[in-house]
This record gives C-alpha cells, sequence and structure tokens, in this order.
C-alpha cells in the first residue's frame, strides 16, 4: 500500500516538471472530483452483495454473521445473525474525506466486523453513509464526523474491536486493488508506535484517520477467506 503512495508521488512530480503537463497532474490527483450517479455504487442483485460481504471472513464466521446491504437509503439489514458479527461492503467514502478516491464507484470492500467493532467503528462509517446519500460536501461531511465524536454521539473505539478483510474479490482502490487478505484491529488515536507498526520487517501496518480519530492496524494473513493461497506481503 506504501508503495503505491509513493509510486503516485513519483508519477505527480513527474508531471509536474514537464511542461504543458499540469493538467494531467491535477487529473491524476483527484481523479474523482465529485459523487458518480448513485446507481453506480449500489448492487443490484441483493444475493450477491450479500455473498460477496460474507466473503470478508471464513464461513466459520460470517455463516453465523449478520449481513447489512447498501440501498437508496442507506445500509438496511438483510441477514440477521447470531454471533455478533456484522458483515457488509464498504464503498468508497470509508476513505477520510481527503482521499482521492472517496467517490470512486468501483470500490468494494467486504468487511465482517466483531461486535466490539460493530459498536464502535461501524457507526462511523453507516453516519457517513447516511451524509453522503443525503447529498452533503466532503467539507460538510468531515465537520459532522467532527462534531459527533465530539459530543459523545459517535462511541469510543471499543476494546477489542477487530475485523476480518479476507475477500478475493476486494476492490480497494485503483492501485492496489485487492492488495492483500488481511485482519484489522482498532485503536483510538494516533497509536501507530506503540504497536511497532511500518517499521522494517513489523507485519504489522497501521493507518491513522484523523477525522475518524482511529488507527487501523492490518496484519497480512496467508489464504483468502475461502481458503486458497494468498499473496505474501513484501518487506
Amino acid at each position: 500500500m506504501r508503495n503505491s503512495v509513493k509510486s503516485f508521488v513519483f508519477l505527480f512530480l513527474a508531471l509536474a516538471v514537464v511542461p504543458g503537463a499540469i493538467q494531467q497532474a491535477r487529473a491524476a490527483a483527484d481523479p474523482y472530483p465529485a459523487m458518480a450517479p448513485l446507481d453506480q455504487y449500489l448492487i443490484a442483485d441483493q444475493a450477491a452483495e450479500i455473498a460477496l460481504a460474507r466473503s470478508a471472513a471464513p464461513a466459520s464466521v460470517s455463516d453465523g454473521a449478520t449481513v447489512m446491504v447498501l440501498g437508496p437509503q442507506g445500509y438496511t439489514t438483510a441477514v440477521q445473525g447470531k454471533n455478533g458479527f456484522v458483515c457488509y461492503v464498504e464503498r468508497s467514502w470509508a476513505h477520510d474525506t481527503d482521499n482521492s478516491e472517496f467517490w470512486n464507484p468501483k470500490d468494494r470492500a467486504p468487511n465482517c466486523f466483531n461486535a466490539a467493532a460493530a459498536a464502535s467503528i461501524v457507526p462511523i462509517y453507516l453516519m457517513k453513509t447516511r451524509l453522503v446519500l443525503a447529498g452533503k460536501s466532503k467539507a460538510e461531511i468531515a465537520q459532522a464526523i467532527a462534531a459527533a465524536l465530539d459530543g459523545g454521539e459517535l462511541p469510543a473505539v471499543a476494546p477489542g474491536a477487530m475485523c476480518y478483510m479476507m475477500s478475493k474479490e476486494q476492490y480497494l482502490n485503483d492501485g492496489v486493488h485487492s492488495w492483500h487478505s488481511h485482519v484489522m484491529f482498532y485503536a483510538a488515536g494516533d497509536a501507530e508506535k506503540a504497536w511497532g507498526a511500518n517499521l522494517p520487517g513489523s507485519p504489522v501496518i497501521a493507518n491513522h484517520d484523523p477525522q475518524s480519530r482511529v488507527t487501523t492496524f492490518m496484519v497480512v494473513v496467508h489464504n483468502w477467506s475461502d481458503g486458497t493461497p494468498a499473496p505474501p506481503m513484501e518487506h
């Protein structure tokens, strides 16, 4: 993931020094300047979306999970689970609003959250979804999330919050596509150093989202959720 970011930066700088390439550089920096028509983010076949959501985790986990699907009015529960897990397919606005792919209609990220994450991480994304579908701008979304965190409308990160992202069908962004099969853990604030993440040889990758005020820790695993081998992590 970090290598993809670096490649993008090098491309941007190369374009910037070439005469007449400024417009190309701007297009590369903001390939999705506005929300696409809503139907580009929806999956018409609900059964297909349920199956994609369940593919986030091994069947031993996802078969008993609650599954939510996205419709024109937001996410609704399509299957009521019984093991405390919640699975759904995230769209591009799972990124923070500064991300250049915030409006990328191709993004499909199956997630399966345990009960702690379902109670404390999922509400942030569901609130962002409601704001997106209400037609709010990126600036308005960021302001609303900040106000909800400040006012306690959104909960603090619960201890033990984690999530599976092991679907070989995931499309996380234009740079890495399916990336790697991985599991995620969450901590409040900027907690990268406390976990020894992003250090040479460390298997832990961290991403701090200052808007959500959460650090996500990612650990790459050997197999996709269906048991087939997944690509190893490069060090």
